[in-house]
């Protein structure tokens, strides 16, 4: 079978309204793809910085597939959430990006966005916070019912990946 490795750090975030950050993560692959080591999903800590607009968490992923064909080809979905003073914690943004085909060292930007409701919704969420959330996360990279949402942009989740592609030739799998 041919392998996919998955070698890489999710850096941090940026242009977020707010700080004291962290960040939700996990790969989607087709029902072709079998991990052979590693996580699918995980989360970051919270990061507070005091005079900078970046939120730096640096934290890592490590994943191993095998594959027999580049249908399914992995995503990385992404939740990014503001942690209040009262330690609630409250969506700031979702994101996915395709996991780059090519083998090599790739720096990702993955813009992001949250559901926006009412004008009701929208003046509960700035006095008491919260807000609309997806009911099921996996719309998020799906795409089914996307274009239906009304949404906002947020912040940037910036990623530093590195891809290993083995037995691709071997299998006659082009990407």
């Amino acid at each position: 079978m041919a392998e996919v490795h998955i070698i890489g750090q999710i850096i941090g975030a940026s242009k977020f309204p707010n700080q004291s950050l962290f960040c939700k993560w996990g790969i989607h692959a087709g029902g072709g793809w079998k991990v052979i080591s590693g996580l699918k999903e995980g989360q970051t800590h919270v990061d507070n910085p005091e005079y900078e607009v970046f939120s730096y968490w640096c934290h890592p992923i490590d994943i191993h597939f095998a594959t027999k064909g580049i249908q399914g080809w992995p995503k990385l979905h992404l939740q990014v959430y503001h942690q209040d003073q009262f330690g609630r914690s409250e969506i700031y943004g979702y994101g996915f990006c395709h996991v780059p085909t090519a083998s090599g060292n790739h720096i990702l930007d993955c813009v992001t966005w949250r559901p926006v409701g009412s004008l009701q919704d929208q003046f509960v969420q700035y006095f008491l916070g919260g807000g609309p959330q997806l009911k099921n996360p996996d719309l998020v990279y799906s795409g089914n019912d996307r274009y239906r949402l009304q949404t906002e942009t947020m912040g940037t989740v910036h990623l530093e990946l590195g891809v290993i592609l083995r037995n691709f030739d071997k299998y006659g799998i082009e990407c």
